[in-house]
This record gives C-alpha cells, structure tokens and sequence, in this order.
C-alpha cells in the first residue's frame, strides 16, 4: 500500500539530491564565463568592452546565487568553498589584465592584483591537498572587495575619465590589502591546525 508520507519524503529527498548540486553547477558555468569575457573583451565590436562588463556582471549574480543557494538549502561544500573564491579571483584578474592590455589601468595595478590573488589561490590549493585539509572560506573583507572592484570594472568601462573613477578603485585596492591580511591570519591558523576554517 503507497503511503503519502513515503511519496513526499521520497520528493524531499530527490529535491534534496538535486539542489545539492546546483550551487556548485552555477559556480562552474561562473568559471567558463572567463574565457568568454576574453573573446568579447577582444571582439573587435564597438561595445565590445561593454559587452564583457555584462559578462563581468553576470558572473558577479551568479556568485551572489550560488551562496544564497547553498546556504538556503545547506548544501555548502568544501568542493564549492574552493571553486567559489576561485571563480571570483579568475574573473577579476581576467577583467583586470583585459584592462591593463588596453592601457585602461596602470600595469602595474594588475601586478600588485595577481600577487595577491596568486597567493591566495596557491596557498588555498595547498592547505586543501595536505591530508589534514583547511579550507578558508569567503569572510566579509572579501566580499566587499568584490562588490568595490565590481563596481570598479564598471566605472574603468563606462567612466574611464572620471576623477570619481580612480576613487573607487583605490578604495576597492584598499578593502583587497585588508582582505589579504584578514586571509593572511586564517592562513597561517589553517596551516598550522590543519583543519577547516
């Protein structure tokens, strides 16, 4: 005899199993967005770069999509808690060196950028593979640089000229150096603990 209950615990169970995985899904599609942004970037078009800033933008939603899934249906991962930063750094760094390639922004900027998301990623990539894995999470600090260099992107694009732009860019390069020692402390405690942060 079917019995109600079992027919919605197994619905439950199967909305369960499929939610579980779309955070993570939304982060890959978030991953090949970069290459994409590139191509666009360097299309040739006349609103090309304007073009790429949607892509940029796209991207920056579906960062805020995934986490609010993954926290809604809690299903974080450690697999999404990597990929997730990791998607976010590539994109910036991707909109960052596509600006420095036409002279947008100082190329040395894009340099003080990827030494410190360099770092980030690789030391991330190591207290993850040890047998005693850490992974440190997004905080706060991190967030908010995002949102400032998003906004940064969007001035550099449409507002090259504007006095207004070169403020928020050095407040974005402001809340990245506090988000880098913010990062910094729960690196060195991942790494001598060994655990997750």
């Amino acid at each position: 005899m079917f019995h109600p209950e079992s027919g919605k615990l197994f619905n439950n169970t199967r909305r369960f199993m499929i939610m579980k995985h779309i955070p993570n899904a939304i982060t890959i599609i978030r991953l090949f967005l970069v290459p994409l942004f590139i191509y666009v970037f360097f299309s040739g078009d006349p609103y090309s770069h304007v073009y790429a800033l949607v892509i940029y933008l796209i991207a920056g939603i579906t960062d805020l999509l995934d986490g609010y899934l993954a926290r809604k249906y809690k299903v974080v991962s450690v697999v999404g808690t990597v990929l997730d930063p990791l998607a976010d750094k590539l994109m910036l760094l991707t909109a960052l060196w596509c600006l420095a390639a036409i002279d947008a922004i100082p190329f040395a900027f894009f340099v003080i950028m990827i030494v410190i998301e360099g770092f980030q990623i690789l030391s991330g990539i190591y207290l993850y593979t040890r047998p005693q894995k850490a992974v440190i999470p997004a905080n706060k600090f991190g967030k908010s640089a995002t949102v400032l260099f998003a906004l940064a992107v969007s001035m550099m694009v449409l507002l090259p000229d504007s006095p207004l732009t070169l403020v928020v860019v050095l407040l974005a390069l402001v809340a990245k150096i506090v988000s880098f020692t913010s990062y910094m402390i729960l690196y060195l405690r991942g790494r001598d603990k060994g655990n997750v942060i």
